[in-house]
């Protein structure tokens, strides 16, 4: 609605600010990766969580990540995998991959600043990561959902 009425900019800019998707696509799931992954209240894993999604591109390996948590690597993996229902590892692929997402629905930026500016360490690395979890290479989803189209379609 706020396409049709505004324009795909301002829908962006809402969506950006709500955190959440202009328009998912079918078969795709309806929720961030944050907000599938919630931890109790109290977890010391929602530091971890939320610093994951605030900087994809940062360093987040286990060794790092254990650091922040105070765990051991092991203590934390068992939390994460007991809590979150993933390794430490998934949750930061998912979470840089759904960077990669927002980046190609809405830059034109080249395949290799975008696998930078989401954490991945390559062109590679993006589309492996990418087919893996959405089924599609970076390419051709950035074709597929870059719009909605909702705003170019004329009233006839």
């Amino acid at each position: 609605m706020v396409e049709a009425d505004h324009g795909p900019e301002l829908t962006r800019q809402v969506a950006q600010f709500l955190v959440v998707f202009m328009q998912r696509p079918g078969g795709q799931a309806q929720f961030s990766v944050r907000m599938q992954a919630q931890p109790p209240a109290r977890s010391p894993l929602r530091a971890i969580l939320d610093a994951v999604v605030a900087d994809p591109a940062a360093d987040h390996r286990l060794s790092v990540l254990s650091e922040r948590a105070g765990f051991s690597e092991r203590h934390l993996a068992r939390v994460f995998l007991r809590e979150i229902g993933m390794t430490p590892a998934r949750y930061v692929e998912q979470v840089r991959v759904e960077a990669a997402r927002a980046l190609l629905e809405t830059s034109d930026a080249p395949l290799d600043v975008i696998a930078r500016q989401a954490g991945l360490s390559s062109t590679e690395a993006l589309r492996r990561s990418f087919t893996r979890e959405v089924g599609t290479t970076p390419h051709a989803y950035r074709q597929r959902f870059r719009t909605t189209g909702v705003a170019t379609t004329t009233a006839g």
